[in-house]
């Protein structure tokens, strides 16, 4: 029993002895530094041509993080002047201190943004180091480059036409296309710019659509690739799906070719069917039911046109149907603007002056971009 107790004993005062034995000091580790970024340019306006060149070249400093640097990352931002790159488009990179961009991979990153084509724009660059686990981050310097956009082809080719046509049952025309009687105008979309169109049309919430750029031709329509009744992508095919309808009501449909995507918003209130123009303007006066002569003659499925006689120092505004003083639609220059609006219940808009000089002036309204010219 003592030759125990003796053994515990002996135990207990190594384990003593070594608990009191004194260590070294743990070893400082190097927390790193914020990296020092350069640019290779300051502003790039690169062609098609020269796409698969390099347009930038990005450098930065060693971070003097206590580890291999192998076990160091870098992410390249790169957003908008004036947002804090709260849209930020990044790039990884570890085992280097720099990096390089083509003008295709810069084009396509303002493209992106929805960026104009050969239009410059104030873009910030920046780079976060930190281990590969994400630890120590730090953000670098930022340096300013102005980029210019060059001009790609449209992901789905124009139409050839020039027109867009809708049709099918989530419309009001179904799906009717014979090569004749022509098209009533309420049925195509207007061209907004060179590779966009977009058209106000009645959804009747069931069935789908799909577009024709040549009446009487399914050969060269154009279908849904993916997405849904509200966005999504689309190609020129002779082929299904259709797009799907959204809830009934009246929607802004919108067909970017550039970028090959569509999208519907809905709208509040429905789209005139008619307009007239009333006012001291015209021969007619003030009243809510201009005459025949004074209607417009409608373009489009948003679009509406007149040719009027006008003499300085007159007023005049425009009526969405005959007998009734709402909607009424106006604005305050000679020369066109926006459009406003009171569809019932409102403030009544402006009415529009007529211009300085006397002669005949041609009046378009696009309820689509809610604005009017006079010219």
């Amino acid at each position: 029993m003592r030759s125990i107790i003796n053994f515990v004993v002996l135990l207990t005062g190594v384990a003593f002895f070594t608990a009191c034995e004194k260590v070294e000091d743990l070893p400082n580790y190097n927390l790193g530094n914020p990296v020092v970024l350069s640019a290779s340019a300051t502003t790039i306006a690169f062609q098609a041509a020269d796409s698969d060149k390099t347009a930038l070249t990005l450098n930065w400093t060693f971070p003097h993080y206590a580890t291999d640097s192998a076990n160091m990352k870098y992410i390249v931002e790169i957003d908008s002047t004036g947002r804090n790159f709260a849209g930020e488009v990044t790039r990884i990179v570890t085992k280097k201190l720099s990096t390089s961009f083509t003008a295709k991979e810069l084009n396509n990153i303002l493209l992106g943004y929805g960026y104009a084509f050969n239009v410059a724009v104030d873009m910030d660059v920046r780079v976060t180091s930190s281990y590969l686990n994400n630890n120590d981050k730090f953000i670098s310097n930022t340096v300013k480059i102005k980029m210019t956009p060059y001009k790609v082809p449209p992901k789905v080719a124009l139409p050839a036409s020039g027109r867009l046509f809708i049709v099918g049952d989530a419309s009001t025309f179904g799906w009717t296309n014979d090569a004749a009687p022509p098209f009533p105008p309420d049925r195509e979309f207007s061209r907004i710019n060179e590779t966009t169109w977009g058209g106000i049309f009645y959804m009747t919430g069931g069935g789908g659509y799909k577009l024709l750029q040549t009446q009487g031709d399914w050969s060269t329509q154009f279908h849904q690739v993916s997405g849904n009744a509200l966005s999504g992508t689309f190609e020129q095919k002779d082929a299904d799906p259709a797009f799907s309808s959204p809830s009934a009501g009246w929607y802004k449909i919108i067909f970017d070719f550039q970028a090959g995507k569509y999208t519907l918003t809905a709208l509040s209130d429905p789209l005139p069917q008619e307009l007239y123009v009333t006012g001291d303007a015209t021969a007619g006066g003030w009243v809510n039911n201009p005459p025949a002569n004074q209607k417009f003659t409608r373009l489009n499925s948003n679009e509406y046109q007149i040719t009027m006689s006008f003499v300085p120092g007159k007023y005049y505004k425009f009526l969405s149907s005959s007998g009734n003083w709402q909607p009424q639609f106006g604005g305050s220059s000679d020369t066109g603007g926006d459009l406003g609006a009171n569809y019932g219940g409102g403030t009544d808009p402006a009415a529009i002056p007529t211009p300085a000089a006397a002669g005949n002036y041609t009046i378009k309204v696009n309820f689509l971009t809610n604005k009017y010219s006079v010219q």
